[in-house]
């Protein structure tokens, strides 16, 4: 085989690591191409480092996760890569355990070989189209769809480094997307092979037992668990549905008896199809992405975070299964950072294993982050119960928020002789004395919650924003900016621009920056849905562009991009989840008929839904009577009966329970106002066609949506 790096790879992990990251005072900021704008679009924006030409790689030949992954190991072979906590004889868990990247490197290459043996011998193995493409055949760019289904652990990374080295396309599956979609995945990627967790084995085949057509060419499972003699019944009921069933350490050691070499990707090859998670109800769409989009991602990374130092340490809790995630660990293992792993599936552990594992850099969403911002209030700032201490993290963190504050600290955080003593000892309780970076993505996030986070625990803290489609972020705040609302900028390997909406009101005129719907372009940028030329073709224009139906502000002093809504009529929760309002309204009135009318409203910065709901003025007296035996028939009556607080929760939960699986938890509402008729064509809230006219209703009920994400759930705690 020849030669992987022209130069020595000490050398070129040298240059790498002396090129990155880049300036931030230029990579903060993003300028317009002169000459670039088009009538109904703005200019062509380019970070300030990229103006001639966006970057790509990290450095020239490194043109894929292969060769990355490669250099890393030339170079880190000794140091952490994958760890897991051991599990104690209680139950309980202990310490992290470590496989170095030599090892995780071997077990690769091992794995890669025992799934082509496994397959090429499988007994279940047809004539079909797709199963001609389970040979090993290092000349070919036809790849079967490997399958990973399980919660974040070495062995989905290991599954995922192996896709990468064999040159084998992948997708994944999660427990959220429920089995029908699970069927449509596996289905329309024609999946022979399924890595997962053991939990999963009886549900796959489950699967195929009721699909026996469409999962035709499943016929192998590996279990990320050992299996045992206990298992030889599971064992049986995969074959009973011409399914082979092997473990990890299995497959493993068949590729060490039968080595084969990888088969290097190219930048063009296919790396991974990411199935979003849907806005419309409709099958998931397949984000088709290459190595190309891959590197170019880590590249990004690569500019605005420092490299880890030999003793760095990542934690990987969100989702492998979503890009976000996938790119975090991507730049890890470039990088050569130690990885550390959950516990197990439940993200109540997140804090716990912070505290064993002490990261120097974390990855979060919204939703985690304000819990953990409430937790860390409660245990200083309004700790009533501790006087002394809450005044001590009172002054503390306000110096840190007034330094931190002054637009002459934007890239650096100024250290205090004294406070910065007291706010490392909240980092150590929490495992966070090594923090320095901590980022947030997949939804917005409040300012205020950013600027608290900085503060307290004293360390860099930034958002940015991203797609699958975008193979994760293109944009990242400085970690020390000074106002914490922006995405940043666009990255060095993308350019963007917007296209006028004046139907919403945003145009490239606007004032303070051009506003409309975002537009991308570049080398991150994925090619096209799989299996779906359509779709393709409405999300790209004949220049390029990818249209991501999400509408931004450039900031026209600094090209610093501010997202501020949604092109269609769907929207994302803090916790990452898309929401279709009017799909879920229609569900409440065919499942509820005492209602008549409903507006349904949901903000980024929020974890539930809230809604205007209108009584059908006849069926609910109905309603009332036989639920709480009285009589009612004036309409002001009806009203002023439902705000009383108990009785508008009873009707909620009643609304609710009646939907059955109809909506997912995410889609049901958590709070309501009540009244006769709420929405009108008088009041230029409906149509004459009663469609609802949402950015109009958003802005009538403001009061009334604000009063209700006040008051908060009437449902339900929030949990973590």
């Amino acid at each position: 085989m020849a030669p992987l790096f022209k130069e020595k790879p000490e050398q070129v992990w040298k240059t790498i690591t002396e090129s990155f990251p880049l300036d931030q005072s230029i990579t903060s900021i993003a300028l317009p191409l002169p000459g670039s704008e088009k009538e109904g679009f703005s200019p062509v924006y380019r970070n300030a480092y990229s103006q001639k030409e966006l970057k790509s790689v990290p450095y020239p030949g490194i043109n894929t996760l292969y060769e990355s992954f490669e250099l890393s190991v030339a170079n880190n072979g000794h140091k952490r890569a994958f760890g897991k906590r051991v599990r104690n004889g209680d139950g309980t868990f202990g310490k992290y355990i470590w496989q170095d990247y030599n090892t995780v490197r071997q077990r690769r290459n091992n794995l890669g070989s025992g799934l082509f043996f496994v397959l090429q011998n499988n007994p279940y193995k047809t004539d079909s189209d797709a199963h001609k493409k389970l040979k090993y055949d290092p000349l070919s760019d036809e790849s079967f769809v490997l399958t990973i289904f399980a919660h974040n652990r070495p062995e989905w990374a290991l599954a995922d480094l192996t896709s990468i080295a064999y040159s084998i396309k992948n997708t994944a599956l999660y427990d959220t997307l429920g089995p029908d979609t699970s069927k449509y995945i596996l289905n329309l990627t024609e999946c022979p092979v399924v890595l997962c967790s053991k939990d999963k084995v009886k549900g796959l085949v489950e699967l195929k037992k009721q699909n026996p057509e469409e999962l035709s060419n499943l016929i192998c499972l590996v279990s990320m668990d050992d299996l045992t003699t206990e298992d030889a019944s599971l064992k049986n009921y995969c074959h009973d549905h011409n399914i082979s069933l092997f473990d990890y350490t299995q497959v493993e050691k068949l590729g060490e008896i039968n080595p084969l070499d990888p088969i290097p990707p190219k930048p063009e090859t296919e790396f991974t199809i990411t199935f979003t998670s849907g806005t419309t109800g409709a099958n998931p769409k397949g984000v088709l992405l290459t190595h190309q989009n891959a590197v170019a991602g880590v590249t990004f990374v690569y500019s605005v975070i420092a490299l880890p130092n030999a003793d760095s340490v990542f934690y990987s809790f969100l989702p492998l299964a979503h890009i976000y995630e996938r790119l975090d660990v991507q730049f890890g293992v470039t990088a050569g950072a130690a990885i550390g792993f959950p516990q197990g599936p439940s993200p109540l552990t997140l804090l716990e294993d912070i505290q064993v594992l002490e990261p120097d850099f974390l990855a979060l969403v919204p939703r985690v982050l304000t819990k953990l911002e409430a937790g860390i209030k409660a245990q200083t700032i309004n700790n009533d119960e501790k006087p002394i201490l809450k005044n001590l993290f009172t002054r503390a963190v306000n110096a840190k928020l007034a330094s931190q504050g002054d637009p002459a600290n934007e890239y650096t955080n100024p250290p205090h002789l004294l406070y910065d003593r007291v706010l490392g000892l909240l980092r150590k309780k929490l495992g966070m004395k090594n923090l320095k970076v901590l980022m947030s993505g997949s939804a917005p996030i409040s300012p205020e919650t950013i600027k608290f986070l900085k503060a307290s625990l004293n360390v860099g803290a930034g958002q940015g924003y991203g797609m699958s489609e975008t193979f994760a972020g293109i944009m990242a705040s400085s970690m020390f900016e000074t106002e914490a609302s922006s995405c940043g900028p666009i990255c060095v390997t993308t350019e963007c621009r917007t296209r006028d909406l004046p139907a919403m009101g945003y145009t490239s005129k606007d004032e303070g920056g051009p506003r409309g719907e975002l537009l991308v372009r570049g080398p991150q940028i994925f090619k096209g849905y799989y299996k779906n030329p359509e779709e393709t073709a409405k999300s790209f224009d004949e220049d390029g562009w990818f249209y991501t139906g999400d509408v931004a502000r450039i900031d026209s002093k600094n090209g610093r991009t501010y997202i501020i809504d949604r092109v269609k009529n769907f929207f994302k929760l803090a916790q990452g989840e898309y929401v279709t309002p009017e799909r879920i309204e229609n569900t409440y009135l065919s499942c509820f008929p005492y209602i008549a009318q409903m507006f349904v409203h949901g903000d980024s910065l929020r974890t539930h839904l809230v809604g205007v709901v209108g009584l059908d003025p006849v069926s609910i007296t109905s309603y009332i009577k036989q639920r709480h035996g009285e009589t009612i028939n004036d309409q002001a009556d009806l009203v002023r009966f439902f705000q009383d607080p108990k009785r508008k929760r009873e009707l909620l939960l009643d609304m609710n329970k009646s939907l059955g699986n109809s909506l997912q938890g995410f889609e049901k509402l958590h709070n309501i106002e009540v009244d006769i008729e709420p929405l009108s064509v008088e009041k230029n809230l409906i149509t004459p066609t009663m469609k609802i006219k949402r950015p109009i209703c958003t802005k009538y009920f403001k009061d009334t949506l604000d009063k209700l994400y006040d008051e908060g759930s009437l449902i339900r705690t929030d949990k973590l």
